[in-house]
């Protein structure tokens, strides 16, 4: 999008002195953001909300209304508002003279957050490392019915954005995966089974907030308290489209009511104000009908934000809007036509998940203070039991299993350490934020306040405390922040191994010692189980992707016992190079964060009751090095200490792509996973089922994009043999090489998870879109498909392990 973004820091400082007056730039330093103006281009008007299908009728029916609407009402719509008589994260006020109830915005991209009797769901990485596509959309449709019961209009969530680019950002546990396909697939299921149970999904956060370090503006306390702007997310339009927009088209196409808009600034203008991302990009080349709301205080406009395409403004409307808005439309800053499309789609996303006939009063169980007297609503279903142990158990990823320790064989005698096999020591509500409102309970969440508060980070924020890189204080099933799953319980790893061994007549010895990792084993144990965890919570970045504490735990336990079996609960990438190639560490499981039957859905593996199944969707490197500038969020020490750069130079390639590119080897691979069975994989079949393919779509736009980018225009099967001896499923994945400079060498494009009986085979096939094998054409400004160049087309069980391999050609 901006050519600017890809000059080095150097050259842009060897411009400062020659181009800018000395008000501008002073020492050095840039004082005034109309250096950069321009990166970022203007698109007006924000066009009219239009669409076909459902959203027709829902958008006509929001026309009536705003039509009986005055200026003042509707403009309340678009403004949250203080509203004491309830807990909800957000209220839009009511127009009872026309039939308009207001909305409840809750919490969050896992289930409902921060009130009683609801579930705690896996989280967005664990179901992530299921890829499984129903499975997927069991989660939302449950989680949403509990959004539903207890009163809520707006479910905030799911999460995409950030997608991951950085190792160590604070919030990719809340999404599915770096890749932007697999994000893709599973965030339309998601969105379909939460407004299937007749609550708007937001889709979060558009667009390129992926690190929480500098998220917000803040003060410089050495300067006078000069402000310092939120980090610029500087991207180029091929990246734009091919990685951080990919996953957003699915979500409009699958009909998200809303999308949320991130903190950060994109090419040096604010992204809840930014007309070429939600103008340009958004409502007119995606065909976005919905309505568009700011992230909590990320509006810093407000006329230009109304005309760069903001819908609703939360938590407060006052402060830009409200009268202010009003105003604007009385002196002609702001058209009224612009106000009436943004009541509009507010409306539309309304009618569209059917709230209109929706008869549970708004917020009924989502009390203001859960220390004081309030209604018993209990939302939970017991139809979805199933589906959230199944979840937790789906998300595990096995991988290393040392002449099949795993699954333990009527073990005589276990012995388990570590901090995360036990409990948090307390799980209560409290007013504000709390370890339990944050799903930090076995953290230090005062940090992640601190983090809040000033969008500083971990490295220093004065008075913040340090966020540690564990939960010391007892298992991890969540991670922390306005995603954070709240459990009606938490069933931790000792708990339900404890049950097992009860039934089993296993005798347990544990220690869970959090100041000292020297403990001791008894040598006649059969297995010897080291619990972990890797912390991680909006607000405030990691500090680390490994701790010394844990892995001297690891070593030490396994000096002592030749059958040490580690489990780490991660909220994303964790290192195990300290001590994975001890061989008397016999088996590692990413556990990651499972929900609230995390010792059950665990136990059910160890045993050998469910063969593991999950893959990673994220590559695990052997040391921090291996990711270059994908390390750590950027800072702001330099020329732009008041406009922070954060400059994506590397364009595609994150994660596996920069892997490839650079030909480093991983220590586990994306998409790798073990199982208690092995596979075989045959009979590649490559199958072009649109004939006469033009090189540019030339459909009507659409919801997520123009309409013939969703053509199955290739079929892709094969045939998966369960050469082991046990039921097992196998996430066959099918990966594209697209012609073109600047592509990865391969990229995922397809995937099916199929449960197979041992000794026998399944057939599984693969649907490529026209989007699927298209590249972003940054002249044409097109999807382009390579017509008649070849397509290298790979199929096997992970990133780096694929068998079958044939060519596609158009």
């Amino acid at each position: 999008m901006a050519s600017l973004s890809k000059l080095s820091t150097a050259l842009m400082l060897c411009l400062l002195p020659a181009v800018h007056p000395q008000e501008v730039v002073v020492d050095g330093i840039v004082q005034e953001d109309v250096y950069f103006y321009g990166q970022s281009p203007p698109v007006f008007p924000s066009p009219e909300t239009n669409a076909t299908g459902l959203w027709a009728d829902a958008i006509s029916r929001a026309r009536d209304m705003v039509a009986r609407m005055t200026l003042d009402e509707k403009v309340s719509i678009t403004g949250g508002i203080v509203n004491s008589t309830n807990g909800c994260g957000g209220n839009i006020p009511s127009v009872e003279r026309v039939g308009f109830p207001g909305m409840c915005l809750q919490d969050g991209a896992n289930g409902v957050r921060e009130t009683d009797f609801v579930n705690g769901y896996a989280s967005g990485v664990h179901v992530g490392a299921s890829w499984n596509r129903n499975l997927t959309y069991a989660r939302a449709h449950g989680f949403g019915g509990e959004f539903r019961r207890k009163g809520a209009t707006v479910a905030l969530g799911p999460m995409i954005g950030p997608l991951g680019r950085i190792a160590l950002g604070g919030r990719n546990w809340e999404g599915f995966s770096p890749d932007p396909y697999l994000s893709g697939i599973l965030v339309a299921e998601t969105v379909h089974g939460i407004q299937d149970q007749g609550v708007i999904a937001t889709t979060k956060h558009f667009v390129g907030n992926e690190q929480e370090l500098l998220r917000n503006p803040r003060l410089d306390a050495s300067n006078d308290n000069k402000t310092i702007e939120a980090s610029s997310t500087n991207m180029d339009d091929q990246t734009m489209h091919e990685l951080y927009m990919w996953p957003f088209a699915d979500a409009v196409h699958a009909g998200t009511g809303s999308i949320m808009g991130s903190y950060q600034r994109l090419n040096n203008s604010y992204a809840c104000h930014n007309s070429k991302a939600l103008n340009g990009l958004l409502k007119t080349e995606l065909g976005f009908p919905g309505f568009v709301m700011s992230d909590w205080f990320a509006q810093h406009a407000g006329v230009a934000s109304a005309l760069g395409g903001l819908d609703m403004v939360m938590p407060f409307g006052f402060e830009f809007w409200g009268d202010n808005l009003t105003e604007a439309v009385a002196n002609s800053s702001i058209p009224e036509l612009r106000v009436d499309d943004m009541a509009t789609r507010v409306l539309a996303a309304w009618y569209l998940v059917g709230q209109d006939t929706v008869d549970i009063p708004m917020a009924i169980g989502i009390p203001p203070s859960h220390l004081r007297q309030h209604p018993y609503i209990d939302a939970r279903d017991p139809a979805d039991d199933a589906t959230i142990l199944q979840g937790a158990i789906e998300g595990h990823v096995l991988v290393k299993n040392t002449n099949n320790v795993l699954p333990l064989r009527n073990p005589r005698m276990i012995s388990v350490f570590g901090y995360d096999a036990k409990n948090p020591n307390a799980n209560t509500p409290a007013q504000g934020f709390s370890g339990w409102s944050t799903g930090l309970q076995s953290q230090n969440y005062v940090a992640v306040v601190c983090g809040f508060g000033t969008g500083y980070g971990p490295r220093g924020a004065e008075g913040c405390p340090p966020f540690l890189p564990i939960g010391p204080n007892g298992t991890m099933i969540t991670g922390g922040g306005s995603g954070a799953a709240t459990s009606a319980y938490i069933d931790s790893p000792i708990e339900a191994l404890q049950r097992r061994a009860r039934r089993d007549k296993t005798a347990v010895f544990w220690d869970f010692d959090t100041v000292s990792a020297n403990s001791t084993v008894d040598r006649t144990s059969d297995a010897c189980l080291v619990f972990l965890n890797a912390a991680s919570s909006e607000g405030i970045d990691r500090p680390a992707l490994r701790d010394d504490f844990s892995d001297t735990l690891v070593t030490n336990i396994a000096a002592q016992c030749n059958n040490t079996i580690v489990v780490i609960h991660n909220a994303g990438v964790r290192l195990v190079d300290q001590w994975i190639e001890n061989e008397n560490v016999t088996a590692l499981i990413f556990a990651q964060l499972p929900g609230q039957d995390s010792g059950e859905a665990l136990t059910q593996i160890l045993y050998g009751d469910v063969s593991p199944s999950g893959k990673l969707t994220y590559t695990v490197p052997r040391n921090e090095s291996d990711y270059g500038n994908l390390l750590e969020p950027v800072g702001y020490e330099g020329w732009d200490r008041y406009f922070p750069q954060d400059n994506f130079t590397e364009g595609v390639f994150i994660d596996y792509r920069h892997f490839d590119q650079r030909g480093i080897e991983p220590r586990y691979e994306f998409g790798f996973g073990l199982s208690y069975t092995t596979f075989e994989y045959s009979n590649l079949n490559i199958e072009v089922v649109t004939s006469n393919l033009t090189e540019y779509p030339v459909g009507q736009i659409i919801p997520g994009g123009q309409a013939d980018l969703w053509d199955v225009v290739a079929r892709v099967s094969a045939t998966v043999s369960n050469t082991g001896g046990v039921e097992a499923a196998e996430v066959v994945q099918l990966y594209l090489g697209v012609p073109g400079g600047n592509q990865p060498i391969r990229q995922l494009r397809g995937f099916d998870k199929a449960v197979i009986p041992a000794g026998q085979s399944r057939d599984v096939s693969l649907d490529l879109r026209r989007r699927d094998v298209s590249a972003w054409d940054v002249v044409a400004q097109q999807w382009r498909v390579a017509v008649g160049q070849d397509y290298i087309v790979e199929v096997g069980a992970s990133s780096r392990n694929l068998p079958l391999n044939g060519t596609l050609v158009f």
